[in-house]
């Protein structure tokens, strides 16, 4: 199945499609769209998985280091939605 994610790099809105197979989740497809090498953040976010107590602290950091990337409205869409 098909899957597409919606966002805004920099004010401009793109759609890319997205495959499991491919990437881990949305952020490290957008990246991979964008041309952006996410070695040093993948790092330092999985250090900080390993010291943090919850995934809402891993999560924060993640959604706080894309905004400063230039992204915005990062989401899923559904289905049949355009």
């Amino acid at each position: 199945m098909a899957h597409k994610v919606r966002y805004k790099f920099n004010g401009v809105a793109k759609e890319i499609n997205f495959s499991y197979s491919r990437y881990q989740n949305m952020h490290e497809a957008v990246a991979d769209a964008e041309g952006i090498d996410l070695t040093q953040f993948l790092q330092t976010e999985q250090q900080l998985a390993s010291i943090s107590k919850d995934k809402k602290t891993v999560r924060n950091f993640r959604d706080a280091e894309f905004i400063k990337m230039g992204f915005s409205d990062l989401y899923f869409l559904k289905n049949g939605q355009e």
